[in-house]
């Protein structure tokens, strides 16, 4: 491969974005040293040795209406990010998820010539066919990380390479379970996680429900220990007051090692999104919860065209994994389902064969190194014929 150097804008929008995109930003510099790497991201796109013109992850949010809260700041990011694109002239710009966002600076960037790689695309499967036709007439090349997507895109007319999903590569753990359950845990059993999401806004509707089901879970259990790992994007300070209000539950906060607290669990009661997939891919019993504000719930139902909310149910075609929306998302609810699977080891099992039987269908290892190798392949052009050349 020739290493000339190359001038690469990677654009992140969250927080699993940005942990995408500093793994992605990793196997750039390992396929060309010399790369040079900037754009749009959060801590972990900067430890990856991206040159971040702008933070957006604490401005995340879910829904329509929430998102104006953020219009502001986002409004001047997009702005940024297009004067960027104009002065540096990138080779590939890539975008990751974020689509309301990354549409337009897609759509910008082709204006100027800067050939487009959307990595994450945003889910034309569930939005359907006019979000397809839009990323089509924008991108140079989806990476699909889902072989359901990559066909919807196809359809639509995009160039797209079906690469596996980079959780394989990504979600990893060096210690045994029994060894974790000790160190975060102690001799306590039940061990329960709480994972409600990585937004302000997910920390707000999810974690008093959460907190409401494990206390009924302790009722049962009255050992049971509970696990609550932050994501990056959130403080211990944001979840203290919700904790304080509980004093009397054995709840241990624990930073930057979610992958191992998903480990060491029996069961995690989880937020909808990316960590859904990262405990299928450690094969953790989960209960799936979501909430959203009432009018982006009651507009998402008119325009979403999928049965299923949880990631794992949407990649298997059925219900592997019980998952609690709006009005079901209750403490007795979320405790039963809970309750259900820590009484019977046996349903556990099964499902944590269901889960191994998820991972098989999200491809092979390797998908991070093949998004980069069509990074390049597409930062350098065209192959000798005239063609694109995205071989892998």
């Amino acid at each position: 491969m020739n290493n000339r150097a190359l001038h690469i804008m990677i654009s992140a929008g969250e927080t699993s974005g940005d942990l995408h995109g500093a793994y992605l930003a990793r196997a750039l510099r390992e396929l060309v040293p010399e790369v040079q790497l900037f754009g749009m991201g959060g801590p972990q796109m900067r430890q990856a040795g991206v040159e971040l013109l702008f933070d957006p992850t604490s401005l995340s949010t879910v829904g329509f209406w929430e998102a104006l809260r953020s219009y502001r700041a986002l409004k001047s990011a997009l702005a940024l990010l297009e004067r960027a694109l104009a002065q540096n002239r990138p080779d590939v710009l890539v975008v990751i998820d974020f689509p309301g966002f990354h549409l337009r600076l897609a759509e910008a960037a082709k204006k100027m010539g800067v050939p487009v790689v959307y990595y994450f695309s945003p889910s034309a499967w569930a939005w359907g066919r006019g979000r397809a036709l839009q990323v089509a007439r924008s991108v140079a090349l989806v990476a699909a990380v889902f072989p359901f997507e990559a066909e919807v895109y196809r359809q639509a007319g995009a160039e797209v390479n079906f690469i596996g999903h980079p959780l394989l590569d990504i979600v990893r753990v060096e210690k045994g379970r029994e060894e974790l359950r000790r160190e975060l845990a102690g001799e306590s059993s039940p061990v329960v996680g709480l994972l409600p999401g990585s937004r302000r806004q997910e920390i707000e509707f999810l974690l008093p429900p959460l907190l409401g089901a494990a206390e009924r879970i302790r009722r049962r259990y009255p050992a049971a220990a509970f696990l609550l790992p932050l994501a990056s994007s959130i403080t211990p300070e944001q979840v203290e007051p919700y904790l304080r209000r509980r004093a009397d539950l054995p709840v241990r906060v624990v930073q930057g090692r979610t992958y191992e607290v998903m480990a060491a669990c029996d069961l995690i009661l989880v937020a909808s999104g990316t960590a859904t997939l990262e405990a299928t891919c450690l094969g953790t019993p989960m209960v799936v919860v979501y909430r959203l504000s009432w009018p982006t719930y009651l507009l998402a139902r008119l325009l979403v065209r999928v049965p299923y909310i949880a990631l794992p149910n949407i990649v298997a075609g059925w219900r592997v994994v019980p998952e609690l929306i709006q009005r079901q998302a209750t403490p007795e609810r979320i405790a039963a389902e809970a309750l259900a699977l820590l009484d019977s080891p046996p349903l556990r099992e099964e499902m944590r064969e269901r889960l191994h039987r998820v991972v098989e269908l999200l491809g092979q290892p390797g998908a991070v190194r093949r998004a980069a190798k069509l990074v390049v392949a597409v930062a350098r052009g065209r192959s000798a014929n005239g063609r694109p050349d995205y071989g892998q």
